[in-house]
């Protein structure tokens, strides 16, 4: 297979080790590129929600495809986000290709890019972590049950339907939150003159312009692989946002697990046998 070349590409918030990563799509699309540079924004690996009985092949093959590309030459920079916030202990540490960092600067075509994963503008994970935790314990059931409600949709020929973006649009305060979080990340890469500020965290891919008394930048999120399977990519002086649910790009402006997999899980097996 040919692999496209990609001057930088930025992951976030894969959750490795949870129920809802797809793993497998993302193997798929790290096998069609051959980036320069790949920035893994945070909550790469699910530290908060690891578990010793249910780590996939799929999800270790994505970590032995990073590890490759380190290898055969592509510069990888891992920034911790909250959910793999442990790592924070070794940042700023580097090996051959490969280093770990809390937030990163880099140099694209004469302008300045601030990239970071975003939990340090998010209230509860700061001050009221357990509540955090908590509630990405929930996420991960609400996606697999979503999981198997889509299975259901799908033999019968309907289409896909997402539990987590219609609570998030319906609900005020989570519209506000995700408001909140583009309107603080701007006006401070405004303030420090950044022409782009990249996050993750929110699990809402975006690439929008945002302009204030002070001056503007380029807004991007690169979204997930949980609920949206995007990325970012730069390439001769152009943003795209990648969707692999809609095998296309979005300029600068779904395959599913099989449910047989996971209620042949162990751990699945265990939990209903439990209740």
């Amino acid at each position: 297979m040919k692999k496209r070349k990609v001057e930088l590409v930025v992951l976030s918030d894969t959750h490795l080790g949870t129920f809802g990563s797809h793993a497998l799509e993302l193997n798929k699309y790290l096998s069609t590129i051959k980036p320069k540079i790949l920035v893994l924004n945070g909550d790469i690996i699910d530290i908060w929600q690891f578990r010793k009985s249910y780590f996939p092949k799929t999800h270790l093959k994505v970590i032995q495809k990073i590890i490759g590309f380190a290898s055969k030459g592509t510069k990888v920079y891992y920034i911790t986000g909250n959910h793999d916030e442990m790592l924070r202990k070794f940042s700023d540490i580097s090996m051959g290709n490969f280093a770990l960092v809390d937030k990163l600067v880099l140099e694209l075509d004469d302008k300045k890019a601030w990239i970071f994963h975003g939990d340090v503008f998010d209230a509860s994970v700061n001050h009221a972590k357990w509540i955090a935790k908590l509630g990405g314990l929930g996420y991960d059931y609400l996606i697999l049950l979503n999981r198997f409600v889509n299975w259901c949709l799908k033999k019968m020929g309907k289409e896909p339907y997402s539990f987590s973006k219609k609570i998030k649009a319906s609900v005020k305060k989570a519209v506000k939150h995700i408001s909140d979080f583009e309107e603080t990340a701007t006006e401070l890469a405004i303030e420090k003159k950044y022409d782009y500020v990249i996050c993750g965290h929110i699990h809402e891919p975006k690439i929008i312009r945002k302009e204030n008394k002070n001056g503007s930048t380029l807004y991007l999120n690169s979204g997930d692989w949980v609920e949206n399977l995007t990325a970012l990519e730069y390439n001769k002086k152009r943003w795209k946002l990648y969707s692999y649910q809609e095998s296309n790009y979005i300029e600068e402006e779904e395959n599913l697990f099989e449910m047989e997999d996971i209620l042949n899980n162990k751990l699945i097996h265990s939990i209903i046998s439990s209740k």
